[in-house]
């Protein structure tokens, strides 16, 4: 069983060799081969087979060649390449009996599998193994005849039970492995297409939702504005309702395209103490209603680059919040810490916390702590703006304690 022996070695190299080359697709997410990519690994275990086939006589050479060719030429549609290829690699060995057999089996092979190969791919998977295994059992049974005709065997059952069982069982195993990667791919891909799918329904849902109530109270309003009889003390209060409203709206929609287009509109150098205590006087009056006090630590140096004017989107968002998980009043405290390489900023509160999973899904879209009255989008800008800034975010939190931000952003190096 000699013949035999060399057949299952064979095999085992190739299925070893098909293995790695899944494994490194599936792990660098190009598991959709370019054909020149696939022809390479086809050749190389082509190659292999060469170098591992058993030679009864020095014209002749024993091995699974064929399981490549079929393979590549159903799925690939390289049937004609690896046919030349095969002849060229024979060739090297000797234009002998055994070159001009390669060239009358393997030739007709590669272009017929060539024309297969756009019907082939219209099979449901099933059959499409089923089509495989055939092809392999022809071309066994007319290697057989061959062999029989050029250099009858001396053991027929060995040479007959190689070629007529293995490399029909070899094309049986690598085309469910293909099948089964192409399926648990393409469940792959659909599942991700379907979560993105759902979170911008989601999001739409939300955005539509938190824009139609300060549109519906503004035209409101504005219908009121219409009555001749208004007093202009009236007046002047709803068009300050309608102003308000509408600013609303659009803070909505700025915070869905910041999150959407997170790059910068224009880069320049931000000093953080100045531009964090500009953010801290703006929310002032909101920590003063919330009886919040407001304690800060700031390094006298230390500046970034980015955006002003995201800059202090992202950490109003982040003070606000702060401050509103402190309805019964609490402690804020935003401190800086200046290094050579990088800028530090850590707020932390003691407001009501937030348990693992909903840090977990912080920075989620249309995901919001606060229930009903969030829209989800303010730390989904936050995230973003961070990102953009070449930053880093660690939250840490824990329920009735509070909740601590810590800021990292490469400090700036003035030229």
């Amino acid at each position: 069983m000699e013949i035999t022996k060399h057949f299952f070695f064979n095999l085992s190299l190739l299925i070893i060799i098909l293995f790695f080359v899944l494994v490194w697709a599936e792990k660098s997410s190009k598991f959709r081969f370019s054909k020149g990519c696939s022809l390479f690994w086809l050749l190389f275990m082509m190659w292999i087979c060469f170098q591992f086939s058993y030679q009864p006589s020095p014209h002749y050479f024993f091995d699974l060649r064929m399981i490549i060719v079929i393979i590549g030429g159903l799925y690939v549609g390289v049937g004609p390449a690896l046919a030349l290829s095969i002849m060229i690699m024979r060739g090297f060995y000797g234009i002998e009996p055994g070159f001009y057999s390669n060239i009358f089996l393997y030739l007709p092979l590669g272009i017929i599998l060539w024309k297969l190969y756009p019907w082939f791919w219209k099979q449901v998977p099933k059959k499409r193994i089923r089509v495989a295994v055939t092809m392999a059992m022809i071309i066994s049974v007319l290697t057989v005849i061959i062999m029989e005709i050029y250099i009858p065997p001396a053991n027929r059952f060995d040479a007959w039970f190689a070629y007529l069982v293995i490399p029909p069982l070899g094309v049986g195993m690598i085309s469910y492995v293909i099948e089964f990667a192409k399926r648990n791919l393409d469940i792959r891909e659909n599942l991700v297409r379907t979560e993105k799918l759902e979170a911008v329904e989601q999001m739409g849902a939300a955005i539509s939702h938190e824009i139609r109530n300060p549109l519906t109270a503004a035209i409101g309003f504005v219908q009121l504005l219409q009555e001749q009889k208004l007093p202009p003390r009236k007046r002047l209060e709803y068009l300050t309702i309608v102003k308000a409203e509408l600013e609303s709206a659009e803070q909505v929609i700025q915070n869905y395209l910041t999150f959407s287009k997170p790059a910068l509109d224009k880069i320049e150098e931000i000093n953080v103490k100045k531009e964090l205590i500009q953010v801290i006087n703006i929310l002032k009056p909101t920590a003063n209603q919330n009886s919040v006090e407001i304690n800060s630590n700031f390094a006298l140096l230390g500046s970034i680059e980015g955006d002003r004017q995201k800059f202090h989107q992202c950490f109003l968002n982040v003070i606000k919040n702060a401050i509103e998980a402190m309805p019964r009043g609490g402690q804020l405290y935003i401190e800086t810490q200046y290094s050579s390489t990088h800028i530090t900023i850590e707020i932390k509160d003691t407001g009501v916390g937030m348990t693992p999973e909903q840090l977990q899904r912080l920075g989620e879209p249309y995901y919001s702590t606060k229930g009903s009255k969030g829209t989800g989008l303010g730390m989904m800008v936050v995230f973003s703006i961070v990102r953009a800034m070449e930053g880093s975010v660690q939250v840490k939190s824990e329920i009735g304690i509070g909740t601590v931000f810590r800021f990292s952003f490469p400090a700036h190096k003035p030229d």
